[in-house]
């Protein structure tokens, strides 16, 4: 009998105690454990754990690491070894501990690891987990596995990942700052309405005479406010929901999306960002070897936009009927005119792929110009808005007042 058979018979009869143990050893290597598989219900950790969801960034961090070591003449499983013991050794390492008490991710590249090990390819371990590494992950990794640059595939990865992580980071500052804004400006307004005013127009209300424009206008929206304040929140949460709702119908979302594109100030915002995370993706897909139909597939899973996903539809149907690409992106109408140009510049020199690189560094630069704009004009209009709005509560309470004394 070999070792392996050995091992595997040892397995089925071994003791559920012993397998519990063996299990749940954080520092038993992955050569040690070279038949033994991450139990389902420590893997399914990874997905009902709500307090450690893994981030780009994480990923990031293992796509890096990897490259790292590999670089360093490591070989493949033992890499994947100190990964999973760097992964454990970061979870211990917390003084607060939420959900589960082992890192979920350290389960699951230890289950890859153990894969591997026992004789599966890298690529296909990983794509066991595709709630942890995207199409566009496992498919490079395929792609280095075959021309043997998987060292250089890591390293290609952990750069999109983290210009993606940046990208991601402009345009949420971009729009969370001005929305925090415009919450603030709009409860301070709601709450004077309906609970400062009040007490101070009532005495206006007490005294029998004319009321300034500005004063009664106040008084009559604070009284709606005032009446109508929980039909107006309710049928806000209602609007918010039932939008919701319809963003998760095919329909409603791609409705959507589009809409996005044409708001203004943002919509050429989200499309610049589409755009660079497009063409970076197809360049570094591009550069590892893949076909282009194939890399197209790709590309419109990771398109977080679900109207341009299906204009990519019929890009891939272009090419596959003959139709170079930059030809076919610019029958969709979509991007802009420099976009189409480098790409056919690229096709003619024979190197699309630098051309997509460098469309996608340009768009880089452009929407963090684009958001550090958008933030300096609509920081100082939110200011004016709430500053003539408070300004206009002040004037319609201080008019009275002026008149009385005048009057006296």
């Amino acid at each position: 009998m070999s070792v392996a058979e050995y091992n595997l018979q040892a397995e089925k009869t071994a003791p559920s105690s012993q397998m519990a143990r063996r299990e749940t050893d954080d520092h038993t290597s992955c050569v040690e454990t070279r038949n033994n598989s991450c139990d389902d219900t420590n893997i399914n950790i990874y997905k009902k754990d709500i307090f450690r969801r893994t981030r780009t960034r994480d990923i990031c961090r293992i796509a890096r690491q990897l490259a790292t070591l590999l670089r360093a003449g490591m070989p493949l499983v033992p890499a994947l070894s100190a990964l999973v013991e760097q992964l454990q050794g970061s979870s211990e390492r917390k003084v607060i501990c939420l959900g589960s008490r082992e890192n979920p991710l350290a389960l699951v590249m230890k289950e890859v690891c153990n894969r591997v090990n026992a004789g599966s390819s890298l690529s296909a371990a990983l794509g066991r987990h595709p709630d942890v590494f995207s199409n566009v992950f496992v498919n490079m990794v395929a792609a280095g596995e075959t021309s043997g640059t998987l060292e250089d595939v890591f390293l290609s990865l952990a750069e999109m990942l983290e210009k993606r992580v940046h990208l991601t980071n402009k345009v949420k500052s971009a729009i969370a700052y001005p929305l925090m804004m415009s919450v603030v400006a709009v409860t301070v307004v709601v709450f004077l309405l309906s609970f400062v005013v009040p007490s101070i127009t009532q005495i206006f209300l007490e005294i029998d005479r004319a009321l300034p424009l500005p004063t009664r206008l106040l008084i009559s929206t604070s009284t709606f406010m005032r009446t109508y304040f929980v039909p107006i929140v309710v049928m806000d949460f209602a609007v918010f929901f039932g939008i919701g709702a319809w963003k998760r119908t095919k329909d409603g979302r791609i409705r959507w999306d589009r809409y996005k594109l044409k708001v203004p100030l943002f919509g050429k915002l989200f499309l610049k960002v589409e755009t660079a995370r497009l063409a970076r993706t197809l360049g570094i897909l591009l550069t590892s070897g893949i076909p282009i139909l194939g890399a197209l597939e790709i590309v419109k899973g990771i398109v977080q936009n679900s109207f341009i996903a299906g204009a990519l539809d019929s890009v891939k149907d272009r090419v596959s009927k003959g139709s170079d690409i930059a030809e076919a992106i610019r029958k969709t109408g979509l991007f802009p005119p420099i976009v189409i140009h480098i790409m056919a510049t690229g096709q003619m020199s024979g190197n699309i792929e630098n051309g997509l690189m460098d469309i996608a560094d340009m768009y880089d630069d452009e929407v963090e110009m684009t958001a550090k704009t958008l933030t300096s004009l609509i920081e100082p209009a939110i200011l004016l808005i709430m500053g003539a709005v408070i300004g206009f509560i002040v004037l319609a309470i201080l008019l009275p007042i002026f008149e009385i004394n005048q009057a006296l």
